[in-house]
């Protein structure tokens, strides 16, 4: 799988989870054909599946967060506006952008950018037109997934 099919999955699913078990698709098991039993570094294309989801993570289509009851999520650009305006109704930091960086010692160290300081602000002002009822509409099945 390319970035470009992971972006298209994404897209296509609204909301997706990186590797765990839920309501949500997995773009893991997607990638491999199979349930993965255990974390998905063990697994023989672990080095192909850290590249995808490292790609994913810096795709600025893409929101890599902890909606899914703190699992890494990804939701897709064109959700954004609904779950911005909707923000108040998901856990603190739920919306939070994961990110990831390497340490001096080569550790991965999360430095996630808080909601909404990663929103582009072109996103922002369409979130703030956008109807609370059309917000809802738009992403009503994560409202009752997710929301406090």
């Amino acid at each position: 799988m390319n970035l470009k099919q992971a972006l298209d999955f994404v897209r296509y699913h609204g909301v997706v989870l990186e590797a765990a078990k839920g309501a949500e698709p997995s773009l893991v098991e997607h990638l491999t054909g199979e349930k993965i039993k255990g974390s998905w570094w063990s697994h023989p294309r672990g080095g192909e599946i850290y590249a995808l989801t490292r790609k994913l993570h810096d795709s600025k289509a893409v929101l890599p967060c902890t909606l899914a009851k703190g699992r890494i999520t990804y939701i897709h650009r064109r959700l954004w506006p609904g779950f911005i305006r909707l923000a108040r109704r998901f856990p603190a930091k739920s919306l939070d952008r994961v990110r990831e960086v390497h340490t001096a010692s080569g550790a991965h160290q999360r430095q996630d950018i808080p909601f909404p300081d990663w929103v582009p602000e072109a996103v922002l002002k369409k979130s703030k037109i956008l109807e609370v009822k059309a917000a809802q509409r738009e992403i009503f099945k994560w409202l009752e997934r997710y929301s406090d």
